[in-house]
């Protein structure tokens, strides 16, 4: 099977959220003009990143989140998937999560995923103000068995590890990563993004789409550079840095099996799952006690 993906790489204004869905909305419209099966939008696309104690005031439920698009996106040539970052309102609770919906006549969740792990070092200080999520992002689509991980959480090998082993073939990771070391042409933590989804496609035979947050927020610089990585490890298309911009890719599932037949890293970690899994809980029950 293939599928046309799209990263929609945007600077959303900060706090703004309805003016911020009607750009999602416009900015789907013209990738399902060009082909576009999925487009994938950054980390809190809503409201953009740095809200700090202003969460709450741009947080939605994902309910209102699917209501909203729904209502904006009534001219769509054809029915088109979305996966978006937003600051999340469930109940009491707060979290920076990701939300993929399938777009028609009317607008269907999927999934919506929380990110578990939040970074609270350097500029960041996501567990002040959000709660972190506790479940894997596994799910299915039209297009077969994705997850979502959002931006830290692709920094921590263990979480695409286990969405690998889940059976994902595709691994959509919404980012909001502030510019920082200015050594090359790239911002070095974009570098290292590139490093990290290369690793990640290539041992476990996954497609990895990034979709990276840009523009400026509070005098800090999100890098932009979104990537398609293919199951190879190889870079399929990368956006510019800084500036908003669409890239597109057609995604070919049939590279995946055929990538874990050239390289079965992951055949080997499912035969030994039951190890690693008592391993994890001796180490884990050794530690608590």
């Amino acid at each position: 099977m293939t599928f046309v993906a799209a990263c929609a790489q945007i600077a959303p204004r900060k706090a703004e959220t309805a003016a911020n869905l009607d750009r999602i909305a416009e900015v789907t419209l013209e990738a399902s003009a060009a082909g576009a099966d999925l487009v994938l939008f950054p980390e809190t696309a809503t409201s953009g990143y740095f809200l700090e104690g202003g969460v709450y005031e741009s947080a939605i439920s994902s309910a209102t989140l699917a209501q909203e698009l729904e209502s904006r996106m009534q001219g769509l040539p054809k029915p088109i998937d979305i996966a978006l970052g937003f600051y999340e309102l469930e109940g009491a609770s707060l979290y920076n999560a990701a939300a993929y919906l399938e777009i028609g006549a009317e607008a269907r969740i999927r999934q919506v995923y929380r990110k578990f792990f939040l970074p609270t070092y350097g500029v960041f200080d996501e567990e002040r103000f959000v709660s972190r999520g506790r479940e894997l992002g596994v799910f299915e689509t039209r297009f077969g068995r994705m997850a979502l991980l959002i931006c830290e959480d692709v920094w921590h090998s263990i979480l695409p590890t286990l969405a690998a082993v889940a059976g994902a073939s595709v691994l959509l990771v919404p980012s909001a990563s502030p510019a920082r070391g200015f050594g090359s042409s790239h911002p070095d933590n974009l570098d290292r993004y590139e490093r990290l989804l290369k690793c990640v496609a290539e041992e476990h035979g996954v497609f990895c789409v990034n979709c990276q947050l840009c523009g400026f927020e509070g005098g800090k610089g999100f890098t932009g550079g979104s990537m398609m990585i293919d199951p190879m490890g190889q870079t399929m298309v990368q956006a510019p840095i800084v500036e908003e911009h669409i890239i597109y890719c057609t995604i070919d599932l049939d590279l995946v099996p055929l990538a874990r037949a050239q390289t079965p890293l992951l055949s080997d970690l499912e035969s030994a799952w039951g190890d690693i899994a008592r391993i994890a809980q001796s180490n884990r029950l050794a530690a608590s006690g």
